[in-house]
């Protein structure tokens, strides 16, 4: 007998609410929140924590528009879930935070640095944010991202909102 699975592509036009099926365990040592449903209330670039590991966090993004520039030091991740972005990049002159500081931070003005070059990511790409480098995303029309961070000061936690449990 052959199990046929079939992958279905959420977006924020088309998502279902979702949910889990707890198999042997107590449902209290599980939380579920729908990354699309999150984006779909969040304000354009607002960095909502959807999952957490110790200091580390994937935030759900609603790309829209375009943000401000941003910086960190340490590397991130990003991936887009539905629509397209672009990334742009600047090589800091001088890194604009402490090595010591988790998260990523508003950079407040424009980069002073070199060019880097932008890359545009369509549903399932993913880009390396690297450390010290100044980074700000461009949505032409309304989509969602996930990324890969440490919980920083503009880390936004809604757990009783977002998480069914």
């Amino acid at each position: 007998m052959t199990t046929k699975y079939v992958t279905k592509f959420g977006s924020l036009e088309n998502y279902e609410k979702g949910g889990i099926e707890i198999i042997d365990d107590d449902p209290k040592h599980f939380v579920f929140s729908n990354i699309f449903e999150v984006a779909n209330s969040s304000k354009p670039w607002e960095k909502v924590a959807v999952a957490k590991n110790t200091k580390y966090v994937i935030e759900g993004v609603r790309a829209e528009g375009t943000s401000e520039w941003r910086t960190c030091a340490h590397d991130e991740f990003v991936t887009v879930l539905d629509g397209e972005v672009k990334v742009e990049f600047v090589k800091l002159a001088t890194p604009a935070v402490p090595a010591d500081k988790e998260g990523s931070v508003a950079l407040g003005g424009e980069p002073t640095g070199t060019p880097m070059g932008h890359v545009v990511l369509r549903r399932g790409h993913q880009a390396l944010l690297p450390a010290n480098a100044a980074y700000r995303f461009t949505a032409n029309r309304t989509g969602v991202l996930i990324q890969q961070a440490i919980h920083g000061d503009d880390t936004v936690e809604r757990w009783a909102d977002i998480c069914l449990s």
